[in-house]
């Protein structure tokens, strides 16, 4: 027995000599260095990009004239002598060129609108990148609570090892129940099925790393850590910050402009468009009059349409004004949302960080003080060695409840970021 608790008692100081390492933070360049790696290479992020590329080209285009008409005709031709020009006085080669010019002020409208969609979808393409920095973020936290917990893992299956074969041991001389053995060996078995479901979470995570960066499905994950960094901003200061920053917020903002004068280009639509025209007809001498000379002739005019459609160019309206009304809503609903998760987040990003320092100043080291006391009673003979087994598998508990703690920190905080729209300090 005395061996027994020598050699417990040495695994003991081995394990407490391994504090908690969630402050343990790899540098934060690390970390968005691979943001900025996702940023760069992510599909989804290239696509967007080009989709606001492709609209601001197409608001380049928008509220440019049409071409200008040329027309060529042959005027007055006889049918019986087609291609005689100086038989009939009102025969004539005829050049023409019109061009349609749309009311005042509407063309001007067409490029707002245009570069309004555009702007709107702009920001669309920074909300992608703002939700990419998150998931970036969340899975390095998963990913780092991952690590932590088999490192945590595979200690106590080292431990549980050595309690199994003192235990067995124990058992040989009739001072170990067998009860006690199959329970040292249960637990065993219950770290190493945890064992295996972490290291595939962790091939999970590093797959989904690969993904967000657009490296090879077999490239190696990065080494993740996480940390409890405060918040210094008061939920006032963020939602501010917010409603200055949020790229969807500014997305639709956009969209209420494009609306409004979307409206103004459908009540411009009340009012013609012209066309303006110009002829030139060459007329050869007429041969049945030798003094004719064959006078030239033009001709000059414009053109509207007669807008008495009234009910469409109505619709028109309507619909502008729907859609500016649509925006109007959404974006009072995004900025209830964004206070609503303000608040709700920063509660849970402050109590994670609360139940983090209760775990890492109180319960892990009382934890490790019981599971000390309950070793050394254990070595005077006044103790049991399940209760010294129980007293390890709390500690081990605790430590991985205060992972979890500061993994959920700090995907709360990246979800904070997230719906504010802009780093927080």
């Amino acid at each position: 027995m005395k061996r027994i608790a020598i050699v417990l008692f040495g695994i003991t100081l081995f394990l407490t000599a391994h504090p908690p390492q969630g402050a343990a933070t790899a540098p934060l360049s690390e970390v968005e260095a691979l943001v900025a790696e996702a940023l760069t290479n992510n599909p989804e992020i290239a696509a967007s990009r080009e989709k606001w590329q492709m609209l601001v080209a197409k608001s380049q285009q928008a509220g440019a004239l049409d071409d200008p008409m040329l027309m060529l005709k042959i005027q007055n031709a006889m049918i019986n002598d087609p291609l005689a020009f100086d038989k009939d006085p009102m025969t004539a080669k005829v050049i023409g060129i019109s061009q349609m010019l749309p009311f005042a002020g509407k063309r001007d409208l067409l490029r707002t609108v245009a570069a309004q969609n555009a702007k709107s979808v702009e920001w669309e393409h920074a909300e992608r990148k703002v939700e990419l920095r998150r998931m970036v973020l969340d899975a390095w936290a998963q990913l780092a609570l991952v690590n932590n917990s088999l490192r945590l893992v595979t200690e106590n299956i080292a431990l549980l090892d050595s309690v199994n074969r003192l235990a067995e041991t124990g058992y040989s001389t009739g001072m170990v129940r067998q009860n006690d053995v199959l329970r040292s060996q249960l637990e065993r078995s219950r770290m190493e099925e945890m064992r295996i479901g972490l290291e595939q979470r962790q091939k999970s995570l590093a797959a989904m790393f690969a993904a967000l960066l657009h490296r090879s499905m077999d490239a190696p994950p990065p080494r993740a850590s996480a940390t409890i960094v405060p918040v210094a901003q008061t939920a006032a200061e963020l939602e501010e910050l917010a409603f200055r920053s949020r790229p969807e917020l500014l997305a639709r903002s956009a969209r209420l402009e494009q609306a409004q004068s979307s409206e103004n280009l459908a009540r411009r639509e009340y009012y013609p468009d012209f066309t303006l025209s110009f002829e030139y007809m060459q007329r050869d001498a007429f041969s049945g009059n030798p003094g004719s000379m064959g006078e030239d002739m033009y001709s000059a005019g414009v053109s509207f349409n007669l807008p008495v459609q009234r009910q469409a160019r109505r619709a028109m309206v309507a619909e502008a004004q729907a859609q500016g009304k649509m925006a109007a809503a959404e974006i009072e609903q995004l900025r209830h949302e964004i206070r609503r998760g303000i608040s709700d987040t920063l509660a849970r990003l402050n109590a994670s960080a609360a139940m983090a320092e209760l775990y890492e100043s109180g319960m892990i080291p009382q934890a490790e003080f019981a599971s000390e006391s309950l070793l050394s009673s254990y070595e005077v003979g006044k103790g049991d060695l399940m209760n010294v087994l129980d007293s390890r598998m709390q500690l081990f508990g605790v430590r991985q409840r205060y992972y979890e703690f500061v993994a959920e920190n700090q995907m709360q905080r990246a979800e904070l970021e997230a719906l504010v729209g802009a780093r927080i300090d």
